[in-house]
This record gives C-alpha cells, structure tokens and sequence, in this order.
C-alpha cells in the first residue's frame, strides 16, 4: 500500500496544497490565524528540511500526504490534526498532480525553445549548404542543410503548442471535492484556486477526483515528442555513418567500441530513439490504468504518478541530449553537396524545364526517363551529358539545360512558400526567430 517511494517528489506540490486549504479553514473560522501561522511555519520547515535532505520518510505513514502531516504533527503538535478538515486524499493529490504537471508543461516547453534555438542556429551557418533530400532513403532532391533544421523547427513547434494547449485543461482546482461528493464545510473553492493560481475550479466533485485526462494528454504529448527525436536521432545517425559522412558529431555524445578502436557509435542519439519505447509504454500504461476504473478515487491510481514521473525525466534528459548532440554538430559541406549530386537528383527539374517548353508533363517525364537511362549507360549524371545526347531524345532542349541540372540552380529554383531556396529558408529563419521573440516577450 505504500507509495511513499515514488510520491515523494511531490512534497513541494503537497505542502502548497495543503497551506491554501489551511486558509480557506482559516476563513471559515474552523481554523485561527494563529494556528494558520504555526501550520504555515511548520510546513514551511519540513520542506526547508527536505531541501537539505534531513527528511525520513515513512513507509508506516503510506504516502506524501501522511508523512507531511505527521512530520507536522512532530513539530506543532495536535493543531497539525485539523488541516484535513474538509478534505480527502483523493482530491488532495489530484490537486497536487495538477501543480506538478502544470510546472513541467511548462519546463518541457522551456526545453523545447532552448533546442529551437539550436537549430535555428544551425540554419543560418548552413542556410546555404546543399544536402541530399531523401524519400524513401533514396536521394530525391537537392535541399539546404538550413532548409532541414527549419522543417524540425517547426515539427518542435507543434510539440510546444501541444503543451501549452493542454496547460488549461491541467490548470483547473479539484480542491474541495472531497472524496467524491464534496464537503459538508462551505469551502471557498474559488479562493482556494486563486491562492494556488488556478484558472478556476472543475464544476462535478466526482469527475474532479476520478478524472486523469491531463496525466494521459501529457504524456501522449511527450510521445509525439519523442516521436521526432527519434527521428531527429535517426536521420543524424544515417548522415553520421561512414558510408555516408555528412556530419560529424562531438565525442562527449558518442562512445568508442570495446573491441574495435577505429569505431565512433552515436550512442545518445541512439539512447533517445530507445527511450522513445519508455515513453510510449507509459502512455499505454496509464491508458491501461484507466481503461475500467470505476468511478471516484481507486487504488489503481497509485501507479499513475511512475507513469508520469518515468515519462517527465525521459523527455527532459532527451530534449537537453539532444539539443548538446546538435551543439556540437559539424556539416562535412563538401561530402553532403557531392552527394546531393548522385542519383540524378535535379531529374524533376529537368521535367519541369520541358513543360515550360510546353511538353505535357507526362510526356516530359518519359523523356527524363530516357535521358537518365541514356545518362546511366555512360556512366554519366546528367550535367556531364553533351547538348546533343539531350538533343537526341527530345529537340525542345537547348544550352539552357544545364542551368537547371546542377543541383545550385535546383535549389534555388524552388521559391514557393515554404520551399528550400535560399530567399524561403532565410523567410522560415525570421519567423522562427520572431516565434522565439514572441515567446521570450510573453
């Protein structure tokens, strides 16, 4: 029965709690200011003494909430008995998960703008830097280095609006709804909320303590989280690897191996794609957890805050991993550009050269298929081809060819919104930046 171990950390949460509920007993005069003052200054102890690690708990007294009041007990005596006047456990520690929560969305979000930073950072030293684009692993089109870090920007972005989304649906007082019905008391709830920093207080007293939404929408929105660090992790993983070359990472994030000297395993950004799995484990762990819970507080609910605890040190370790990871990241310029010239990647641009020409792209595409044969028979990319092999297939083709087959011309020639020219990665740079101010000014 005890859970102690785990809920521990929440003593901080427990003790804030705990002292609003003490003044709305105070208001009600169930309580005086005297004694609000002692019960005040004797919380106030114990969490200055946890601090310092003077603190023992008890695994006699179950969880957070009867060890505070029995260490509060210790030092004020029997005035300590009347702070639960009112109150239950179960809306107690709903009340404290929602404070808990409330404080990492936002350290999460904190987090998430540190590493947005990072990569715009990164976008502007390598605005300019071809790279291979890939679809299906396969080079598809020449892009910007700049134009990458941009699209991981704003897939953080989404992340971030996730959180804060969620904030005001965890920003919402339980306190006073006892164990499920509410109190007898005429606690003020909306006093409460306020002394709390509440939005305000959740309208059904059986809903407030059985509900858990914002526990599961935190940490689906850390799996999504995860989701693109992972990514993030594997797409600098390819790029880091000996047959490819890209990228070169620090060595304070990566190790050596243990039988081969010559070898440098990228193994933080291989610990954040594992521990991606840990955060959706969590997710199918408290969604499991809930799934047929009766109504009103029940001991199952003892294993959400594991769930949640596991999933807010994963992320957060994660998040600030990966941001030391893209710190010291280098781009081998010339590596990336050569190989952003194989696999006949300005081919689409060829394409789109014979419809301006007025040739129906279907039929523009057939002809790039010839070339590109033709060009693999030589052993040849494209712009190593003469005028009169492009001649030979199609007589639409002049010298102006060549402008649109080296991969410059290519990248340059995608200037729709969004796209990976030089002038839109350097508009996608000054709205990131603007969000940040944004931020920073909010």
């Amino acid at each position: 029965n005890s859970s102690i171990d785990v809920d521990q950390r929440l003593i901080e949460e427990d003790i804030l709690v705990t002292q609003a509920h003490v003044s709305a007993l105070e208001k009600l005069k169930v309580i005086s200011k005297n004694e609000t003052k002692k019960i005040y200054q004797g919380l106030n102890g114990i969490l200055n003494d946890y601090q310092k690690g003077k603190i023992k708990f008890s695994k006699k007294n179950e969880d957070i909430h009867m060890n505070v009041e029995y260490f509060l007990h210790q030092r004020i005596g029997d005035i300590a008995l009347k702070i639960h006047t009112g109150r239950s456990r179960n809306d107690q520690v709903a009340t404290d998960i929602r404070l808990y929560v409330r404080n990492e969305i936002i350290n999460v979000h904190e987090n998430i703008v540190v590493l947005q930073k990072t990569l715009i950072k990164l976008a502007e030293k390598y605005s300019k830097s071809i790279i291979p684009g890939f679809t299906h692993l396969q080079v598809a089109q020449p892009v910007t280095f700049g134009f990458i870090m941009m699209a991981w920007f704003f897939m953080l972005e989404r992340d971030k609006s996730r959180f804060i989304d969620s904030y005001k649906r965890v920003n919402i007082s339980p306190l006073g709804a006892g164990a499920l019905s509410g109190s007898s008391h005429k606690l003020d709830r909306e006093y409460v909320a306020k002394l709390l920093d509440f939005d305000g207080i959740t309208s059904n007293s059986l809903d407030s303590v059985s509900d858990r939404d914002f526990i599961i929408e935190f940490i689906s929105n850390s799996s999504l989280l995860m989701s693109h660090l992972s990514r993030f992790s594997e797409e600098i993983i390819i790029w880091a690897s000996t047959m490819y070359n890209f990228v070169d990472l620090d060595d304070k994030v990566c190790t050596g191996s243990s039988i081969m000297p010559q070898k440098k395993n990228p193994d933080v950004l291989e610990l954040i794609r594992g521990k991606t799995g840990t955060v959706y484990g969590q997710l199918m762990n408290i969604l499991t957890i809930m799934k047929a819970q009766p109504f009103a507080y029940n001991r199952d609910n003892q294993e959400d805050k594991p769930a949640l605890f596991n999933c807010v040190d994963t992320v957060m370790i994660s998040v600030q991993a990966m941001n030391i990871c893209l710190e010291n990241l280098k781009l081998n310029e010339k590596v990336a550009k050569f190989s952003a010239k194989k696999g006949y990647s300005t081919a689409t641009d060829f394409a789109d050269y014979l419809v301006k020409k007025e040739i129906p792209f279907r039929d523009a595409h057939e002809i790039v298929g010839k070339v590109v044969a033709h060009a693999v028979s030589k052993k040849q990319d494209l712009d190593e081809l003469s005028i009169e092999d492009f001649k030979s297939v199609s007589s639409v083709i002049e010298e102006d060819i060549f402008d649109f087959l080296n991969i410059e011309g290519s990248v340059r020639s995608k200037k729709t919104s969004g796209g990976t020219s030089y002038e839109e990665v350097n508009k996608q740079i000054e709205k990131a930046k603007n969000i940040i101010k944004e931020y920073e000014k909010n």
